[in-house]
């Protein structure tokens, strides 16, 4: 996840001081992802130092407002533009599995069995929030959440089919 980057689309339409942005940033994500005050103002710092972003002045609380300037909007839009890497292996369980398997570990298929249940509780909590989404209309993180389903049912499965090995 790139905080610079959200940060960025934040400022794309209107200036925003530190607190407004991380604000901004948890009502994106409906507060899945807590954002740190000290991250923030240090991107801000980053960003403003390779002239993503500049600052107009302060607002009349005193608050230091930022602007996204072109080099910025380039920045976002060529972020947009490119594909993410996925790391198809690269997955604690996965390397838990690998580990317990090295070391014939006699509790292999307890290991897999808890995971299991943590990925149904996990499908349980999405679903409740699936739900709020779709009352909220809140089209995108909606579709996000379709997206986690269907990679947790995918995990599933792939348990279900290591339990029967």
């Amino acid at each position: 996840m790139s905080v610079k980057h959200s940060l960025l689309a934040l400022l794309y339409e209107n200036p925003g001081h530190g607190y407004e942005l991380k604000t901004g940033f948890e009502r994106l994500v409906q507060g899945m992802w807590p954002l740190n005050a000290g991250q923030v103002y240090s991107t801000l710092d980053r960003l403003e130092r390779d002239k993503l972003v500049e600052s107009p002045g302060y607002d009349e609380k005193d608050r230091k407002l930022y602007v996204i300037t072109e080099l910025g909007k380039r920045e976002l839009w060529d972020w947009l533009k490119q594909p993410v890497a996925r790391s198809l292996l690269k997955d604690e369980f996965y390397f838990k599995y690998l580990c317990a398997d090295l070391v014939d570990y006699e509790e292999k298929q307890n290991m897999i069995q808890k995971q299991k249940e943590t990925m149904i509780k996990d499908i349980l909590a999405l679903t409740q929030l699936k739900k709020q989404m779709n009352e909220s209309q809140q089209y995108s993180m909606k579709m996000l959440i379709e997206g986690a389903l269907l990679h947790l049912e995918a995990d599933i499965k792939w348990l279900d089919m290591i339990l029967q090995d």
